[in-house]
């Protein structure tokens, strides 16, 4: 048996963010970061599953969550020349806000259009007619056909071709990590060790993606104040410690 599964395609990455936003009747002005980055990474997973092509700007918009994500975990916060808490999220909101007063505007818009195409124009009904009459001759058509017209309608063709063959792919490579399960990693780490260094879970392996999730999963743990870092010998090192005076809810 087949399931046929059916998604609702948006215009862009703001459209889609406005969509959750009032699906979940979340106040625009305080995004929870976390759960609006995690359903917008599971709609572009769908999307890939079903072969639909992502496009750039989608990828964009997710990068760019995970980063103000990233931010949000750090603990010190970025100040302003005023000494005052920078929220990560003001540039999101600031172009949703923007992008929903456009949106209104041009739903406005697209009414007027819809009742101006319903109704039907005045003019000379004799000329209609004739007019209508030409457009579905196919015989007259095919009488007027000529070499300049079929070369033509084959260089359309050739250059629809070559555009569509040169689209630029854009691919969404999955990794077998999550924060989460690198959080449960790090504590098993600390517990298995009172102290662990930094650099000794790089060495286990050095790709990059699993260099930032580690880094990550630190940081959120560092928020819960379940762990305790304390700067090491080397560059860039640091050790990592379980917190004797955290308390769990």
């Amino acid at each position: 048996m087949e399931f046929e599964i059916k998604l609702p395609l948006f215009s862009g990455p703001f459209d889609l963010l406005l969509f959750f936003i009032e699906r979940d009747e979340l106040n625009i002005n305080d995004i929870p970061i976390s759960k609006i980055t995690k359903d917008f990474l599971e709609y572009i997973h769908h999307l890939e599953k079903m072969n639909i092509e992502i496009a750039s700007d989608f990828i964009l918009v997710a990068a760019s969550l995970m980063r103000i994500k990233a931010k949000m975990l750090i603990p010190r916060p970025e100040l302003d020349e005023k000494g005052e808490e920078v929220d990560p999220r003001e540039e999101l909101i600031e172009r949703l806000l923007e992008y929903k007063k456009y949106k209104s505007v041009l739903d406005e818009f697209r009414n007027f259009e819809e009742i101006r195409l319903s109704k039907e124009k005045r003019g000379n009904v004799e000329r209609e007619l004739k007019r209508l009459a030409e457009t579905n001759d196919t015989e007259a058509e095919l009488e007027n056909l000529d070499l300049y017209k079929i070369l033509k309608v084959f260089q359309n063709m050739a250059q629809r071709f070559e555009a569509n063959k040169n689209k630029p792919n854009h691919k969404v490579t999955h990794y077998p990590y999550t924060v989460g399960g690198q959080k449960q990693y790090i504590i098993d780490k600390i517990e298995e060790k009172e102290n662990v260094s930094f650099m000794e879970i790089i060495e286990e392996n050095p790709e990059k993606i699993w260099i930032i999730f580690n880094f990550l999963s630190v940081l959120e743990l560092l928020q819960l104040k379940y762990i305790l870092i304390k700067i090491g010998e080397g560059y860039n090192n640091f050790w990592l410690s379980a917190n004797p005076d955290y308390e769990e809810e």
